[in-house]
């Protein structure tokens, strides 16, 4: 490794008409670089979250997808994952419900709400917006994630509100 990055710097230090006229050099870098992008490869390799304490996808998709130091989950809803019902009495508990669904799948990533950078909150209406907002905010202490929230026609299953976020592990 060390061999190949002082041929690399050499690179670097003779500029490119250097590099055009040795084959030697073009031969290692071109080595070296290949050997790089395979262990970028190797490091974000992809690895599934699945946890039953949180619904089990509805679709083909997963919970959340680790990929290197970035968590990224799926939208949950209010489905309780100890029943499969749902769990939609009324705004605060529908939002709370959907906030444990997301815990439990953090928490399978050994993840905190502390880790989550931006989240995506989706609402069957803007009018809900205030209930959610407070319960959402309850779940974090510190510093507050980045957020988009719109409002959409319909959800899955015609829930009101359904949160997705990623997470930096």
């Amino acid at each position: 490794m060390y061999v190949y990055m002082r041929l690399f710097l050499g690179f670097i230090l003779r500029g490119p008409f250097f590099f055009k006229k040795s084959a030697f050099l073009r031969r290692y870098f071109t080595f070296f670089a290949a050997k790089f992008k395979n262990f970028t490869k190797i490091a974000m390799k992809k690895q599934i979250i699945l946890t039953p304490n949180a619904p089990a996808p509805i679709g083909p998709y997963s919970q959340a997808v680790k990929v290197g130091k970035t968590l990224y989950a799926s939208g949950q809803i209010a489905i309780n994952p100890a029943t499969g019902e749902m769990n939609m009495a009324d705004i605060p508990t529908e939002t709370r419900q959907v906030m444990e669904n997301l815990k439990a799948v953090l928490t399978a990533a050994d993840a905190t709400f502390d880790d989550v950078v931006l989240t995506t909150i989706f609402l069957s209406d803007m009018g809900h917006f205030g209930t959610v907002n407070e319960i959402y905010g309850s779940y974090f202490t510190g510093d507050f994630p980045a957020r988009a929230t719109v409002a959409v026609k319909t959800l899955p299953r015609s829930v009101n509100v359904e949160i997705a976020v990623i997470a930096a592990l």
